[in-house]
């Protein structure tokens, strides 16, 4: 569990108060996001890694810009953005930043696949059109990351 205890809620929960709340969830993953790419990409090490450091650091500034759309959302629906990140782990090891960062990105679509369900129930169509465009983007993240780490994309 977070530090911001803010879990997934189902899809099939009916209040928008627990949209804020899984809402809030998810723009702590965004600014995990945002600190995990910028870091990665300045400390990557090796010419091998010279392209995917370049894609983390574009990945920062698309994960500054989907804060952004959330926060927002949050505060449409009436609630307060978190402050809080989810923990960012810290590693050297060039391959275990890039598997932190997939396993994120696919936290994250995961996330997003049940937040536009949520959205669609309560009618917040908006809302949920703006979560199918950051899903395309954070699916083009994980793509990215699984082909630097020379595997298919999970299937999730």
């Amino acid at each position: 569990m977070s530090p911001n205890d803010q879990k997934a809620v189902p899809a099939d929960s009916g209040t928008r108060e627990d949209l804020i709340k899984s809402l809030n969830g998810d723009l702590a993953r965004e600014f995990q996001a945002i600190i995990a790419y910028v870091v990665y990409s300045q400390v990557l090490k090796g010419a091998e890694y010279m392209n995917i450091a370049a894609e983390l650091e574009k990945h920062a500034g698309e994960e500054l810009q989907h804060a952004i759309t959330i926060a927002k959302q949050i505060d449409y629906l009436g609630g307060t953005p978190t402050v809080q990140p989810e923990p960012v782990k810290s590693t050297e090891d060039n391959k275990e930043m890039l598997r932190a960062d997939l396993n994120n990105e696919n936290e994250t679509i995961k996330n997003y696949r049940v937040r536009i369900r949520q959205c669609e129930q309560l009618g917040e169509f908006a809302t949920a059109e703006l979560i199918r465009e950051i899903l395309i983007e954070e699916q083009d993240h994980q793509i990215a990351l699984a082909t630097a780490l020379g595997i298919d994309p999970p299937k999730l």
